[in-house]
């Protein structure tokens, strides 16, 4: 449908993180930052977008860091794109058939949409239903049966050491 920014894996990622974190606990933005190899600038950016749309919460101070709002169950993949690519259309119609040098004069040829508008927003509402009916939770199904167990424990390993 569209390219989605490089936040939303970066988003994503530590959000499932976050998702396997002990109630109460939080893990640094530096923490997440070494976890997936990304700047600690670049991270932190994408995760003020997620707590300012309420899927992480920033707790401030020494021993801050960052933690999910609501359970993984609640927190669908949508609202992870949405809150670091914004909510807008992906594709936007600038009516370039009324443009032309070929346009017709006749205003009532253009009463309905643009055939293709209608069509792509079609597409984007199927695009982002199908990311609102999935959820964090159902990422780390996917990660239990598909990541290796030996990476499972080392991340599992590297959240037990760093949550404060």
């Amino acid at each position: 449908m569209r390219r989605l920014g490089d936040g939303v894996e970066v988003a994503l990622h530590c959000a499932a993180v976050l998702a396997e974190l002990p109630a109460g606990k939080v893990l640094s933005g530096r923490d997440l930052a070494v976890l997936h190899g990304v700047s600690e600038s670049y991270l932190l950016k994408h995760m003020r977008a997620l707590t300012a749309a309420g899927v992480t919460e920033a707790v401030p101070g020494p021993r801050g860091g960052f933690r999910l709002a609501r359970a993984p169950e609640q927190v669908s993949l949508l609202d992870v794109v949405e809150a670091v690519d914004g909510p807008g259309p992906a594709f936007v119609c600038r009516e370039i058939r009324q443009k032309g040098d070929v346009t017709s004069n006749d205003p009532c040829a253009y009463r309905k949409d643009c055939f293709i508008k209608r069509r792509m927003l079609a597409a984007e509402q199927a695009w982002r239903a199908s990311l609102r009916g999935q959820t964090l939770a159902d990422l780390m199904t996917d990660a239990r049966a598909e990541i290796g167990s030996g990476n499972l424990r080392a991340v599992a390993g590297f959240i037990e050491e760093k949550q404060r």
